[in-house]
């Protein structure tokens, strides 16, 4: 069970903070029935009710500071998608944002970054489908990250960048 004021990941609604555990007083909702109420750190106005006992499906703790350094030193070695036919890539792209786990989705960005520099470099531009997708995972990473080190979403990429070369830190 979580706590209140713990982070979590709450599937497609990123970090959330645990406000409150209760029961609702809702028309049509189990008054029995208790729900995690959550509060999305980066979707102000929105609030998130889950149920208790279904959370472990769709819910998980933030993953550790140590656990975020050691995930960002290993970046250079985690592989990258290797499925080329276009209709394919969408599922796959999808099918790793749905695990929730930080590492696939470094995967979509690596590929999505390798994929980018091929085409620019052949004079193309970046799909709409890698554009949307990296966004995607981009920010449901550096959300998890910037919760954990305790800094602003923006500032994840440069951080990362740092700590894999830091010798280019300005």
């Amino acid at each position: 069970m979580y706590q209140i004021g713990e982070k979590v990941v709450c599937g497609n609604k990123g970090v959330c903070r645990v406000e409150e555990i209760a029961t609702l007083d809702i028309p049509g909702v189990d008054k029995s029935r208790e729900y995690y109420i959550l509060k999305p750190l980066y979707m102000a106005s929105s609030t998130v009710y889950l149920p208790v006992d279904t959370a472990h499906k769709t819910m998980r703790k933030v993953i550790s500071r140590e656990e975020v350094q050691r995930l960002i030193e290993r970046i250079p070695q985690i592989s990258v998608l290797t499925i080329t036919n276009d209709k394919l890539l969408e599922q796959e792209y999808k099918n790793c944002l749905r695990t929730d786990d930080c590492e696939e989705w470094i995967r979509i960005i690596k590929t999505i970054y390798n994929r980018k520099q091929k085409r620019i470099a052949a004079g193309r531009k970046v799909t709409a489908l890698d554009a949307r997708y990296v966004r995607i995972a981009q920010d449901c990473l550096y959300g998890e990250f910037a919760a954990v080190l305790d800094m602003p979403k923006d500032e994840v990429e440069d951080y990362i960048v740092s700590v894999l070369n830091p010798e280019h830190v300005s």
